[in-house]
């Protein structure tokens, strides 16, 4: 291995940390319902609901916070969080579906996301709120109003291509929405369908990390609100979308270690830390170092709630340097926000069994197989770094460490790596002991899986604590009464 083992310890929260200390929970659990496993802590998701509340008190606003369905389809969550006072931003007519499931009621459901006719014409039907991309949409969302003799819509307009100062802003362009400099054409729109449609607000959604950019985007939508009163028009809201992000890693130096040291081998004056020389993003060209560094920033110290009371308190520019909660306040405006990932912060864990573990002569590194497959554990896939924890079947086992391995998954494919890089753990695994990769829940448990050569979808199960002690149910079994104090 040589030098110090480069580790990237998850950040554990209190409920998580807790079901790591209960091994024979964990393996009785993999044991029954096979691996990899998925579980989900719903009461945790309610508690990251009231951080995003405190936000909002903080700045004296008045608004919504509206769960991302996209970032994980479990019922037990998507159940607790109706129990709350939060609302769901869905982006389908499975999701709109689930959602009405739940118990989530119209007035608490906004419906975004690519629209097919279907999706649309439920969304009208029950009187959620939609927001709508362009004029073709507000179109045919009209037109299903008249011709079924529906109650009348409120509808957000998305907006995107924002630009500061005479200068664009924004690096990178949005499939979604209409740019905020032909916004008069779909204002038009909406007046000629006022007796079918309420303006209710404005909406952006942008892909990016960026506080300056966001900002820059909530100002916009504040200058396209005043164009809107100044036609007669009432909007009352702005929707400013997610991306709040997770820190996911416990120790900022570990990632700053690590990345300094990715650097390093890429330009060859490392040691190696991948398989096959992956980059992650960065190439030595002639001993110049190239690209652009494709991960998440796994140590974010300012993510979800915080992200956002940051966000609130940026001046606005073209306001006179006001900070933009003050503007919302002022003008009475409700705030919408729409976290996915930063909702489900420490929400769940992915459990994976050991299947075989074996020795590389020539490295002195191990191949350690799980019954998983990378689909299944999709930090890779979403470019987060960050090491699974041990749990041994047996603990009173000593064991030998720290080491190296490389985690490969059980398909037949030479591309189905559980990570790329090369991971340090403090103890070595063996057959039949679980790794556990935490916080998982946002987009990494399930957005990726699929049923590839024949092998299952990890199953979930919903946990609780009661009366000192975790109890569990399948997924679909869960029920807010079940952990709220009510009967099973």
């Amino acid at each position: 291995m040589g030098g110090q083992p480069l580790y990237l310890a998850p950040r554990l929260g209190e409920e998580l940390r807790s079901l790591l200390e209960s091994p024979g929970l964990l393996h009785n659990l993999t044991d029954a319902f096979g691996s990899p496993l998925n579980v989900v802590v719903p009461d945790q998701l309610a508690a990251n609901v009231e951080r995003f509340r405190s936000v909002f008190g903080s700045h004296r606003l008045s608004g919504q916070v509206f769960f991302a369905h996209k970032a994980n389809r479990s019922s037990a969550l998507l159940r607790r969080l109706a129990a709350t006072d939060a609302g769901v931003d869905v982006a389908s007519l499975g999701e709109l579906q689930h959602a009405l499931g739940a118990g989530l009621t119209p007035d608490r459901i906004t419906a975004t996301g690519p629209k097919d006719p279907e999706f649309l014409w439920l969304a009208a039907r029950t009187s959620v709120t939609v927001v709508v991309d362009g004029e073709g949409e507000l179109e045919q969302l009209a037109m299903n109003v008249r011709k079924f003799a529906l109650p009348r819509v409120r509808v957000l307009l998305r907006l995107s291509g924002f630009e500061g100062s005479g200068v664009r802003v924004l690096s990178r362009p949005s499939r979604f929405g209409t740019p905020a400099g032909e916004v008069e054409t779909l204002l038009e729109a909406v007046e000629r369908h006022g007796d079918v449609v309420d303006l209710t607000g404005v909406a952006y959604h942008l892909d990016t990390t960026s506080l300056t950019e966001k900002a820059t985007a909530l100002e916009g939508c504040l200058r396209v609100l005043e164009e809107c009163r100044s036609r007669g028009l009432r909007p009352s809201a702005v929707d400013i979308g997610g991306g709040f992000g997770v820190d996911y890693l416990a120790d900022g130096e570990q990632w700053e270690r690590y990345t300094t040291a990715l650097t390093d081998a890429a330009l060859g004056t490392g040691p190696p830390l991948t398989w096959g020389g992956h980059g992650y993003g960065l190439r030595n060209e002639a001993g110049t170092l190239r690209g652009t560094l494709g991960l998440y920033p796994a140590h974010r110290p300012v993510a979800g709630p915080r992200y956002l009371d940051e966000l609130l308190a940026h001046p606005a520019t073209f306001f006179g340097g006001r900070p933009l909660a003050a503007l919302l306040l002022e003008h009475l405006y409700d705030l919408h926000v729409e976290p996915g990932r930063a909702l489900l912060d420490q929400c769940g864990l992915t459990l994976a069994k050991v299947m075989e573990v074996r020795p590389q002569k020539s490295s002195g590194e191990l191949l350690v197989r799980l019954a998983a497959k990378a689909d299944d554990v999709a930090l890779e896939e979403h470019g987060v770094l960050m090491d699974p924890v041990v749990v041994p079947r047996h603990p009173d086992r000593p064991g030998a460490g720290p080491v190296a391995v490389h985690l490969f998954g059980s398909l037949c494919l030479e591309s189905d790596l559980i990570t790329r890089r090369t991971v340090f753990l403090p103890r070595r695994p063996e057959p039949g002991d679980l790794l556990v990769f935490a916080n998982t829940a946002g987009y990494c448990m399930d957005f990726h899986a699929t049923r590839a050569q024949g092998q299952p979808v990890a199953r979930k199960i919903a946990a609780w604590q009661e009366g000192g002690a975790w109890r569990w149910c399948l997924d679909d079994q869960y029920w807010p009464t079940v952990s709220m104090g009510g009967q099973q």
